[in-house]
């Protein structure tokens, strides 16, 4: 399933505020309601356009959604730069984790956490949109690193990569919103390490 936004006519201008609108009108109520309680109508609503404004861009709630989900990133899952090695990717997951704390940053991934799965259609395109770029991403780091001699030969890299993915699930359940990006990344590497992974063999 490929998801992305809509097209609009030939020919037709596109508002960047209104653009900018509808996504934070969609954040804001996937945060504040939910997956189950959001509708083009309400984002229309929220941002202050009309329902045919957002159709314009998208062609349904779940492509709205994962453009709504995205919106805050810097950078898509797709195109993540390549790290060093596994060090600086925590480093920089960190960071992220620890920017959004005063905003919907970690509320966002919460509900996605405990909702999404409910929601088929949407779990789906997330899965290919993030989820699996994602992975690959890390996986990637994984192996480079096992290639320089960070991880021993026989390391399970798919057990390395759910230890590290399950370590900040957990954080993210667990600790308050105001833990800063330092402290997440001396945890996440605290968890490396106990994965046999060696920064200088």
């Amino acid at each position: 399933m490929t998801v992305g936004p809509t097209s609009g006519a030939p020919g037709r201008p596109r508002s960047t505020e209104a653009d900018t609108a509808i996504l934070d009108a969609a954040l804001d109520l996937l945060v504040e309601r939910g997956i189950g309680a959001i509708s083009i109508e309400q984002v229309a609503q929220r941002a202050g356009v009309t329902r045919a404004t957002v159709y314009r861009r998208y062609a349904d709630r779940t492509e709205l959604l994962i453009a709504a989900i995205h919106h805050d990133h810097d950078a898509a899952p797709d195109e993540l730069p390549e790290p060093d090695d596994v060090e600086q990717l925590l480093s920089w997951w960190a960071q992220a984790l620890g920017t959004p704390a005063a905003g919907r940053g970690w509320p966002l991934i919460r509900r996605l956490m405990t909702e999404l799965y409910d929601h088929p259609e949407l779990a789906e395109a997330f899965t290919e949109v993030s989820v699996e770029p994602r992975n690959r991403w890390i996986r990637a780091a994984l192996i480079r690193d096992r290639d320089r001699g960070r991880f021993p030969a026989d390391a399970d890299l798919g057990v390395v990569q759910q230890i590290i993915t399950g370590a900040v699930v957990t954080h993210l359940l667990t600790r308050p919103d105001g833990t800063t990006a330092h402290e997440i990344e001396d945890y996440l590497l605290a968890v490396l390490r106990e994965t046999r992974y060696r920064r200088n063999p």
